[in-house]
């Protein structure tokens, strides 16, 4: 479904990837890990079309999108949970969750976004019960329930998730790796980009490891896990919490 060909992507004149390869087949669920300023984030960007890469290419569905405008990306169906959930915050969940679907709007497909909106409402109770609540005045874990509704609504094909658990508390987590587990079972294909190394493990087909804009490790995740060196790097204590 996604195909990254030796991507070299730029913020000014710093380079934050340094020749990126990777795919994620159609029902996947990829993870990217890796330690903060890595590249996890801005190759996520690069792909939607945030940043601009300088070399390389990006191939979806067979298409050619390195140059496309994030708009039209999203078009095509890919939908970025960005870090730090990034909502309209002095809007309401439903107007959040309207904005989601704009681009479809405008193909008429209203009927469709109605069913949409119906199932992220079955997905989370919770969001229908705030419906009018303004989403800077919801929990943590509340805004990331409506940052993953907000990108569903577009209808995506690839979803792709930045930092999902990040701020939460650990039960709270845990059940967004649940929706995590249940989009993929759903038919959601997912790149998930998470510092929470055994949590992201235990979700995923398949993990690609990044540091300093290149990817020095990638494998089976149930490989990666037993790997002594990503054991000393990226899980420690934190593997226990998990898998014990």
């Amino acid at each position: 479904m996604l195909t990254i060909r030796n991507l070299r992507s730029y913020y000014g004149r710093m380079q934050a990837l340094k020749g990126v390869s990777l795919h994620v087949e159609e029902g996947e669920i990829v993870a990217l890990i890796g330690a903060n300023g890595a590249g996890k984030t801005t190759l996520l960007n690069s792909i939607v079309g945030l940043v601009p890469s300088l070399t390389g290419q990006i191939l979806f569905l067979n298409a050619d999108i390195t140059h496309q405008s994030p708009r039209e990306i999203i078009r095509m169906g890919v939908s970025l949970v960005p870090e730090g959930r990034q909502l309209f915050a002095p809007l309401t969940v439903m107007e959040n969750l309207t904005l989601g679907a704009y681009q479809r709007y405008r193909r008429k497909e209203k009927s469709k976004i109605k069913s949409d909106l119906d199932t992220i409402f079955e997905r989370f109770p919770v969001l229908k019960e705030r419906r009018s609540q303004v989403a800077g005045t919801l929990s943590g874990g509340e805004q990331q329930m409506l940052a993953i509704g907000r990108a569903l609504m577009s209808g995506p094909k690839f979803l792709l998730l930045d930092e999902p658990s990040m701020g939460l508390a650990p039960l709270i987590a845990a059940h967004i790796f649940q929706i995590i587990s249940q989009l993929h079972q759903q038919g959601t294909t997912i790149l998930l980009v998470e510092q929470n190394a055994a949590a992201a493990f235990k979700v995923s087909n398949r993990t690609y490891v990044i540091e300093t804009g290149r990817v020095v490790l990638q494998g089976a995740s149930e490989e990666l896990l037993h790997n002594q060196e990503v054991k000393r790097a990226y899980l420690g204590r934190e593997y226990k919490e998990v898998w014990e």
